[in-house]
């Protein structure tokens, strides 16, 4: 019992760590520009995607391409914010939903024309392998995954704590006027804050996919567990959403070892119901950004 309570902890984690990068990048824009990005899940699907084209043409392994898929979606996101994204901000909430919504449908529709709807794969030497502890595996794709995921979120702390780039971005977030008087580029922070979620949603989908099959609609799935664990982590707190998401992946996994293999989301959203009711504010209400 104890082994497969381990385990099913063990798996929740590692598939948590892919969850805070998207949840990282979802609270960031949120936190920064104050939009709710709702295409970030494709955006998600598309770093699968690139790796997958680095894999079967230039033999590149998903974990390398990482240094492809990263810098190419930060300047998506910088063209964004540019093009679409700074046409909306003056506007109210409406037109910035469906901006985004819009995008999110674009892009899952020119997926489907251009790759259908087929599942696309990738099999290294290590997505078989697995560490054994006696009854307990850890799979080294998995772990590599939240280990560099892990690292990825912890050199965005390190930004936002110590560089000048960074405490502009945690100023607008906290006040967007006062930080705009302190002569702060608001469109510069929000270009980089853009740019920098959606390098991460393409280390996400580059990591994943040496364990997780590409498809049009595979951002839906994560970026529903990213606006569960912005929420449940307190909307616009970086740290919050990564707990948030850790936290999420071991309920869900937990749900689905001892309560039925399509029973973990629904353990994932009877933890924000409980946390939203016993505190309204989030897990890191009153922690600092």
């Amino acid at each position: 019992m104890l082994e497969t309570v381990l385990q099913a902890v063990i798996n929740g984690l590692l598939i948590g760590g892919i969850y805070a990068l998207v949840s990282i990048g979802v609270t960031l824009i949120f936190g920064v520009v104050k939009i709710v990005n709702f295409a970030q899940g494709e955006f998600v699907m598309i770093g699968m995607y690139l790796s997958y084209y680095l894999s079967s043409q230039f033999n590149i392994d998903p974990v390398v391409s990482v240094l492809f898929s990263m810098p190419i979606l930060f300047v998506v996101g910088v063209l964004i914010q540019h093009y679409l994204i700074r046409r909306v901000l003056g506007l109210n909430d409406l037109p910035q939903i469906f901006l985004t919504f819009a995008l999110s449908l674009l892009i899952i529709n020119l997926s489907l024309m251009f790759f259908t709807a087929n599942y696309r794969t990738i099999h290294t030497w290590y997505s078989d392998e697995a560490f054994h502890f006696g009854g307990v595996y850890i799979p080294y794709a998995k772990l590599i995954a939240f280990v560099l995921a892990m690292i990825l979120s912890g050199i965005l702390w390190l930004f936002l704590k110590t560089t000048d780039l960074g405490k502009a971005m945690r100023a607008a977030s906290q006040n967007r006027d006062v930080a705009q008087l302190m002569g702060i580029n608001p469109n510069r922070v929000f270009a980089v804050a853009l740019g920098i979620a959606l390098a991460l949603a393409g280390a996400a989908g580059s990591l994943l996919m040496s364990f997780y099959p590409a498809y049009p609609l595979v951002g839906q799935v994560f970026v529903l567990m990213a606006f569960v664990a912005v929420v449940l982590g307190t909307l616009g707190n970086v740290l919050g959403a990564l707990v948030a998401s850790l936290l999420m992946g071991i309920a869900e996994s937990l749900g689905i070892q001892f309560i039925g293999a399509d029973s973990g989301l629904i353990v994932v959203f009877i933890l924000l119901l409980a946390t939203l009711a016993l505190k309204p504010s989030g897990l890191a209400g009153g922690w600092r950004k």
